[in-house]
């Protein structure tokens, strides 16, 4: 017998720092502790039952249950 597949719809946020490497070159600490402090508070994760799956330097991945989320 075949297992069965299971699916899921979800709706995928990647987003990326614009003029990253040159922030990080003007002011490294201050940059990282800017970009803890957005990521926080940019995305309301919470509210809209998000998770991240994924940060990479300035990169984020962001996993929805769909799009009205």
């Amino acid at each position: 017998m075949a297992e069965r597949v299971q699916r899921q719809l979800s709706a995928i946020l990647a987003a990326d720092v614009a003029g990253y490497s040159r922030l990080i070159g003007l002011d490294e600490e201050g940059t990282l502790a800017r970009l803890k402090v957005l990521r926080g508070s940019v995305i309301d994760l919470k509210e809209h039952r998000g998770r991240i799956v994924k940060t990479t330097g300035d990169g984020l991945l962001v996993q929805f249950g769909g799009v009205a989320e």
